[in-house]
């Protein structure tokens, strides 16, 4: 059987320097020994796990001047299969600061929302899509209550009856798309909580995916949790819990993205069941922990 295709979108693509040091403090001027540069974003981490594994895909993106066409050279660089929709604003930039016995520390530009061209753009290129695809949406969504958002919404709708959505996102992205008919949801612990209102909190993470999968449209669920069990409920209802591989954490950015991707792996191409997806993908996302970001 065909691998049917497979598109990650990320909403806030990352043009990144890592500068690293063999002692800095804050108020001081220091000269990086090393400079390495890298294109972030959660659609793409989960893009470029993809390709490790064999399973073609492409990447979606908005990017924009001078830092967004060199994320799109780097990508290209790196054999991941990158289209770009127009951005309104350069690509934000990010510098980590890794050294001096610190822990790695990163800085952040604004977010930036994509403007109502690239927005279009993007929805009309779902569009064009044939049935049976899977779209992965990946990061956050600049912007996204904005009215320049419609059109996009709108071709996530129509992507919902003929295709499968899995959602890795958070905010009010996460909220609208769990209330669609996504095949799968993943977030962290403070994503999942932050569906709940405060009282329901402290409800058990298992007792609150069995309330979440009756109420909501959603195929399935898997919550991280860092070192701590990852949960999941399925299509059929079951919900059960595995535990990650013990690892020395160096950095857990990525390890989600990580996740996400081996356990679509394990779902599109081994045709594993929930469980055995997860329990596939949870040795690579420890592994990707126990790396430098």
């Amino acid at each position: 059987m065909p691998r049917p295709p497979l598109f990650t979108l990320t909403g806030n693509l990352l043009w990144e320097k890592t500068l690293s040091f063999g002692t800095w403090e804050p108020g001081r001027t220091h000269r990086a020994s090393i400079e390495t540069f890298q294109v972030g974003g959660k659609g793409i981490n989960v893009s470029r796990m993809l390709n490790r594994l064999g399973y073609p895909n492409r990447a979606l993106a908005f990017a924009g001047g001078a830092t967004g066409a060199e994320c799109g050279a780097w990508l290209a660089g790196q054999g991941v299969d990158f289209l770009s929709f127009p951005a309104q604003q350069a690509t934000r930039i990010g510098v980590v600061v890794r050294g001096g016995g610190k822990a790695d520390t990163t800085f952040l530009g604004p977010d930036v929302p994509p403007g109502a061209a690239g927005v279009c753009a993007c929805s009309d290129f779902l569009d064009a899509q044939p049935g049976g695809c899977t779209l992965a949406v990946c990061g956050s969504l600049p912007g996204w209550e904005d009215p320049e958002f419609d059109p996009l919404r709108a071709a996530l709708d129509r992507w919902f009856s003929r295709g499968s959505v899995a959602v890795d996102t958070y905010g009010p992205p996460l909220d609208w798309l769990a209330s669609r008919p996504a095949s799968l949801v993943k977030v962290n612990r403070a994503e999942f909580d932050g569906l709940f209102p405060p009282a329901e909190r402290a409800t058990g993470v298992a007792e609150r995916l069995r309330r979440i999968r009756n109420a909501r449209p959603v195929g399935a669920w898997v919550v991280t949790d860092g070192p701590n069990p990852v949960w999941w409920v399925d299509g059929q209802g079951e919900c059960s819990s595995l535990v990650p591989p013990a690892v020395r954490e160096i950095s857990a950015t990525g390890s989600g993205d990580v996740l996400l991707a081996c356990a679509l792996y394990g779902l599109l191409e081994l045709r594993l069941p929930l469980r055995d997806a997860v329990a596939f993908a949870l040795p690579h996302a420890a592994a990707k922990a126990s790396e430098p970001a």
